[in-house]
């Protein structure tokens, strides 16, 4: 598949002279994404525009993390996913990936909105992220960085799963993988404890931290250093211990010495909307994470069954140009 991919980027600079870029969207340590218009088409798409280490390999000229990213996303192709439509490698050391381009992260629109989001949009993005979710834990693919800066939506309510630079492939049974992943916020128990034996349920804690936020217009977790954010865990979800978590004090980062809290009411730290909303967080913001709801389990829920698809308010979103 590498090699594949390696020669789907040899492709000439003239294909970036079909779209006409408008204005910088966003920039990052990526790189920088331009909204832009094809000319042909008339339809709007994200530029992305790669940013290569200095010290990459002249012979090599691309990244494998690089080359990564783009062998997951030509197989990704789902409405809750956004999609790639085409890589320009327009000369060494830079890359163009081309995206369906959406309105705005779901961090903005956070920002913006003044009011409490109306319960049926929190249903709706709920469904769509545990399916985009369920969808690519079905094809092995763990997104590793989950937060609202990397979920995209649009003006009539469709939210999508973007930036998958951290992504990677997995198998069954498990095998080792860095637990430095996931930013702090949206960082599941297992990572903050050391585990480098983890699987899907990563995603799943983020996506229900990132709901929780949604509800109450603020980081269910913010803490401010790793002791920190497992701390504001535990207070709401209990210290674990082998009763609850069978094979947590073996994990590298457990400590004896833990201050011992017992699991709270959810509804003390998240503004629930209904029963069946609470329902679905005891079951996703689970610290076990053998225990923890798999984003096919949460779609059977009665809380997800009565979704359907909400525009956000029209206000947030500027005139199409």
């Amino acid at each position: 598949m590498l090699n594949q991919t390696k020669e789907c980027l040899n492709q000439n600079a003239n294909k970036l002279d079909k779209f006409i870029k408008l204005k910088k969207a966003g920039e990052g340590t990526y790189g920088v994404v331009y909204k832009a218009k094809d000319k042909i088409t008339g339809k709007f798409v994200a530029l992305k525009k790669m940013k290569f280490d200095k010290q990459v390999d002249e012979t090599e000229g691309v990244p494998s993390t690089t080359i990564r990213e783009i062998c997951l996303l030509k197989n990704l192709h789902h409405s809750n996913v956004v999609e790639m439509l085409d890589v320009i490698f327009p000369e060494p050391k830079t890359i163009y990936l081309v995206f369906e381009y959406l309105d705005m992260e779901l961090k903005h629109y956070l920002d913006t909105v003044n009011s409490k989001l109306d319960k049926d949009l929190i249903k709706s993005y709920c469904k769509q992220l545990m399916e985009g979710l369920a969808y690519l834990h079905s094809h092995r693919i763990l997104h590793r960085d989950l937060k609202p800066q990397n979920i995209l939506i649009d003006r009539e309510g469709h939210i999508k799963l973007a930036d998958f630079g951290l992504s990677r492939c997995f198998t069954v049974p498990v095998r080792a993988y860095t637990h430095e992943v996931v930013t702090l916020w949206y960082r599941a128990p297992e990572l903050l404890l050391g585990s480098n034996l983890y699987g899907p349920g990563i995603d799943v804690w983020s996506v229900a931290c990132i709901i929780a936020e949604m509800i109450n217009k603020r980081a269910l977790f913010p803490g401010n250093s790793e002791i920190d954010q497992i701390y504001r865990i535990f207070k709401l979800c209990g210290t674990p211990n082998e009763t609850t978590w069978s094979g947590c004090t073996n994990l590298p980062d457990y400590r004896k010495g833990f201050p011992q809290w017992l699991p709270e009411d959810m509804s003390k730290f998240i503004n629930f909307d209904d029963d069946d909303q609470k329902e679905f967080f005891s079951k996703v913001l689970e610290c076990n994470p053998n225990k923890r709801w798999t984003a096919r389990e949460s779609l059977g829920c009665k809380y997800l069954k009565s979704s359907k698809l909400t525009a956000p308010k029209s206000e947030c979103f500027k005139p199409i140009s």
